[in-house]
């Protein structure tokens, strides 16, 4: 009797032991998985926007030209198809304004420390410290004047790519739930028309 107690003692100690090890593993499947997510989002795009003002003022740089016809009028709707932020891809945008400019992607070491943000989308011409009315040319260094992510502001950027486009404020419900407003930026390349 004492033995068949001791033996199932034994069988039970192993089957938590057993179990405890299957749920560990899990967990750090699950953190794997988490981890891998964010990878898979940061290289993506080349960027983490994990410190991004999505949402903004509304307010609009000195100079800046509005598209007088603008693929994607204001108050018209659009899917975004960009990814530059986690919850943005897919998501159906409002159009609160359209503009003419030069749009950058850059490289910088943000202000406020911290490790340096590659190919960062998009600044645009009128959001650089005097720019003057050429176009920037990758390998050109410029002073930010803008504040889409923490450190930004003021940092010397290091002009990787220049396009001439239409670019949008949009305002969006991320896919996360999150209501975004006055986003900046969008470009026209990146807004798909609403399949009817």
């Amino acid at each position: 009797m004492l033995s068949s107690i001791k033996n199932g003692f034994i069988i039970l100690t192993a089957l938590l032991a057993l179990s405890a090890c299957a749920d560990e593993k899990q967990q750090d499947e699950s953190d794997e998985k988490s981890e891998q997510n964010i990878e898979n989002i940061k290289e993506s795009n080349g960027m983490d926007h994990s410190s991004m003002d999505h949402s903004s003022d509304g307010q609009t740089p000195h100079g800046l030209i509005e598209a007088a016809n603008p693929k994607f009028p204001v108050g018209s709707k659009a899917i975004i198809q960009a990814n530059h932020m986690e919850g943005m891809q897919g998501a159906e945008a409002t159009v609160v304004g359209a503009y003419n400019t030069i749009v950058y992607t850059v490289s910088y070491t943000p202000k406020s420390g911290g490790e340096p943000v590659s190919n960062h989308k998009w600044v645009i011409h009128e959001e650089f410290e005097a720019p003057g009315a050429k176009r920037l040319q990758p390998g050109d260094k410029a002073t930010i004047n803008a504040n889409h992510m923490e450190g930004m502001q003021g940092a010397l950027a290091t002009i990787d790519s220049a396009n001439e486009t239409t670019v949008y404020m949009v305002d969006y419900t991320a896919n996360s739930g999150e209501q975004v407003t006055n986003h900046k930026w969008v470009t026209e390349s990146e807004l798909a028309e609403i399949a009817e």
